[in-house]
């Protein structure tokens, strides 16, 4: 495709991609700046973390953690707003994840599972960091099934307190942020034992520490010590020899106990009330997505700049003359390298966007929306986990484009891929979330979702007469229209015709969901065993959560386009949206051609269309990275700052 030369407003492209919440991030830019902020290396573990905690203290000093927390007790009430904030912490990703274990975990927990009483007496110090706070659920044990959880809160109702013990080293609460170093109150998810009946996972609030900042009697803490990245956050381990706590200190809104020993719920169903627990705190997760899409997106500005200013071997006929030598970007590898991973991040940028503004409106809901919130909560998951393996995939692909250089501390993107690495497994590891999706993609959030096992589930399909609903996610009329308009599958239909792509990746969603669907029916009724079943069938589970997904981007990418004011812009726009879906269809071209839905002349002309696509954006590609608005201070890389980095040697690191 010949690329006709476009003109980029790019304040139009910074306000489209900063969105509902551009004064949040303005402000994050305002606020994260000077020598406290700026990204530095070779720190110890100990200074790290005393640097961390300083950056953390000057921001309880910003306004900026307000953002999330009731009005009632000095907050905005403005959810979206701090997942925002939580996104612009990329100066220091210790900072940006200190800062979610203290305001978006500890902090979140206790809004959410809390009632008003605990709001008050607790979350005004939380928002100031008088409370230094962690959030302890992992177990050394138990990571994602969090079901299981083995620590203990047993009720006595002749002292009305909770015991709260580690039974064994199993139990012990692990990798808990903020636990080795700084917290003093932690949230602890413990089995709630009272009257003599289990009643499932509960949180409560526990002392860990005194004012003094020794371990509270019973409590005991370790240091997870050095890690491969985020070494600004103090990690560490808890364990309770039978600490007593209030009754009171039970975060109630989901389940209370009276001062006999009567357990109460407004939720009758032990699993429900579980899943609805967990549901709240979906923030976190989606957080997470967002985090490590300012990860990708400084990764690929640091890269990106680089090769435009690169240059290695001159073009037959220079004579080897340096300011002949072609700039790295102008080579199709490294644009193949690059461009698609940028187009793939300006797609999960509006994914994250429309995920945000779902979780803020079904915040001021007056009313509980269980529907709503469950897909919230699938879609949360599936975002989190491609998210962040795109993260991981991309930035490993920046250092490998910027050589040596990429390679060397000074130029941040060795701490952005050590620092972002974790993201794929906190928060929910992403194989369990994908599997998590494609179970709310079966059950189509009917009422038996979150009481379903892997067993419940294939033995509910079992029953079930099968077929896909294609659930839209934004601007709905127009993806229908786009959809409605596209003229079949057959070679007729142009590569570029956003309904026939919008159409392929339906279309490969429903076979594959279907297909799976079919798969564990089938096993179901022939009575077998329901494990084995599920468990031969998770390559299918994965492949159905990721073909949903690469549909929902999409969708997303589109509507923001559709927002884009500026016609020129929008045109350049529409053509980094046909490079995500055509490396999309690149990616899994077997499949396509495997159940015919691409010809064997489509699928290379697929190939070709990277190609071109790839030549066509690369004069703009500088200009796409600035567009997400980080500053050059946290940036931070020489290699990215300026031409005259151009002609620089390509370190070789060990070469002396």
């Amino acid at each position: 495709m010949t690329e006709q030369a476009l003109r980029l407003d790019e304040a139009e492209l910074r306000g489209l991609l900063d969105g509902r919440w551009a004064h949040v991030r303005e402000q994050a830019r305002d606020v994260l700046r000077g020598e406290l902020f700026a990204p530095v290396h070779g720190l110890s573990v100990e200074e790290h973390r005393a640097r961390t905690l300083a950056q953390l203290e000057a921001l309880a000093k910003s306004g900026l953690p307000t953002y999330g927390f009731p009005e009632s007790v000095g907050g905005r009430g403005d959810v979206g707003a701090s997942v925002v904030g939580f996104e612009m912490m990329v100066n220091d990703l210790s900072l940006m994840v200190k800062m979610g274990v203290q305001w978006g975990l500890f902090g979140g927990a206790i809004s959410a599972l809390g009632t008003e009483r605990h709001h008050t007496e607790y979350l005004p110090d939380v928002m100031s960091l008088e409370l230094p706070g962690c959030f302890a659920m992992t177990e050394t044990g138990h990571g994602s099934d969090v079901q299981s959880l083995r620590t203990t809160a047993t009720y006595d109702p002749g002292a009305e307190e909770f015991v709260v013990h580690t039974p064994d080293e199993s139990a012990r609460k692990d990798y808990i942020g903020n636990a080795a170093r700084d917290g003093r109150m932690a949230v602890v998810f413990a089995q709630l034992n009272a009257d003599g009946e289990e009643h499932g996972v509960h949180a409560l609030m526990v002392p860990i520490r005194d004012g003094r900042g020794e371990p509270m009697p019973g409590v005991r803490i370790g240091d997870c010590g050095v890690k491969a990245g985020l070494n600004g956050v103090d990690n560490g381990r808890l364990e309770f020899d039978h600490v007593r706590v209030p009754r009171a200190n039970l975060l109630n809104r989901y389940g209370d106990v009276a001062p006999d020993g009567t357990y109460s719920s407004p939720i009758e169903s032990k699993n429900r009330r579980f899943f609805t627990m967990l549901g709240t705190l979906v923030r976190g997760r989606i957080s997470v997505a967002g985090g490590s899409g300012t990860a990708t997106k400084a990764a690929l500005a640091i890269a990106v700049r680089y090769g435009d200013t690169r240059r290695q071997f001159g073009r037959p006929g220079t004579d080897g003359e340096p300011e002949r030598e072609v700039r790295v970007l102008d080579y199709l590898a490294h644009q193949r390298k690059l461009l698609p991973a940028l187009a793939r991040t300006y797609a999960l940028h509006f994914a994250q966007e429309e995920l945000v503004t779902r979780l803020h409106d079904l915040s001021l809901s007056s009313e509980h929306d269980d529907r709503a919130q469950r897909e919230l909560e699938s879609r949360a998951a599936g975002l989190k986990a491609v998210a962040t393996w795109h993260a991981t995939r991309t930035i490993q692909m920046c250092r490998e484009a910027c050589g040596g250089a990429g390679y060397m501390a000074e130029n941040r993107i060795p701490q952005l891929k050590a620092d972002s690495d974790i993201f794929t497994t906190f928060e929910g590891d992403n194989t369990v979330l994908m599997q998590q999706l494609t179970k709310s993609l079966l059950t189509n959030f009917q009422d038996s979702f979150g009481d379903l096992d892997q067993l419940g589930l294939v033995r509910f399909m079992a029953g079930k007469v099968f077929e896909t609903v294609i659930e839209r996610t934004a601007a709905i009329p127009l993806i229908d229209r786009l959809v409605a308009a596209a003229p079949g599958r057959g070679e007729e239909a142009g590569l570029y015709n956003r309904g026939w792509q919008l159409e392929l990746l339906e279309d490969r969603e429903k076979h594959v969901v279907e297909g799976l669907a079919a798969r564990l029916r089938r096993s179901g009724k022939d009575g077998n065993d329901a494990f084995e079943t599920f468990n031969r069938a998770q390559d299918h589970v994965l492949t159905a959560g990721r073909a949903h997904m690469d549909r929902v981007v999409l969708e997303a990418f589109v509507a923001g386009i559709d927002r884009c004011g500026d016609t020129s812009t929008a045109k350049l726009l529409n053509r980094l949206c046909d490079l995500y879906v055509m490396s999309v269809v690149e990616e899994d071209r077997a499949w396509f051609l495997e159940h015919e839905r691409l010809s064997t002349n489509r699928a290379k002309a697929v190939t070709q269309a990277v190609n071109d696509l790839c030549r066509g954006l690369r004069p703009y590609a500088v200009q796409l990275v600035d567009a997400f608005g980080l500053r050059d201070e946290w940036l931070s890389a020489p290699i990215a700052l300026g031409a005259e980095h151009a002609r620089q040697g390509d370190p070789a690191p060990g070469r002396g």
